[in-house]
Formats: C-alpha cells, structure tokens, sequence
C-alpha cells in the first residue's frame, strides 16, 4: 500500500480512534474501532468494560485483526 494515497477507511479509522483514545482516554467510536485501536496501542485498558477478556476482544475483531496487524507492521508512526 502507497502511504501517499488514502489510507483505507478501516485503517483511517483505527489509526484515529487510537490517536483520540491516547490524548483524551475516550472515543465515540464503536465497540470494534475501540477493541482495535486498543490493540494497536497495546494498551488493554481501552478496550470497552463489556470486553475485559482479551482473546474475547480479539475474536470481535474478525476480519479487522488483518487491519491491526498492518497498522502495527506499517504505520505506527501515524500514532500520535
């Protein structure tokens, strides 16, 4: 994927979830933007009360533990 382009509107997302979650400690993101922005952050306290179960958490993911992964392979610089 070329940074130069638009990043995909989940990865956007999640990378903008984790940078509001990082300076205010919450978000109005939704349950799976917020399980994984913690994930990216690796920062287990943002997950949502509902999901204090790790491996729970993840499983909720689905199809968005690929975009976690990438974030944290690629783009951890555009965390703030």
């Amino acid at each position: 994927m070329n940074e130069s382009q638009n990043l995909p509107w989940p990865i956007e997302t999640i990378i903008n979830t984790a940078n509001a979650l990082q300076r205010t400690g919450r978000s109005g993101a939704s349950t799976g933007e917020q399980i994984a922005a913690a994930f990216v952050l690796n920062r287990m306290e943002f997950l949502p009360a509902h999901y204090p179960d790790v491996l729970e958490a993840w499983e909720r993911l689905d199809d968005w533990q690929c975009h976690v992964k990438y974030i944290k392979a690629h783009l951890l610089h555009r965390l703030e």
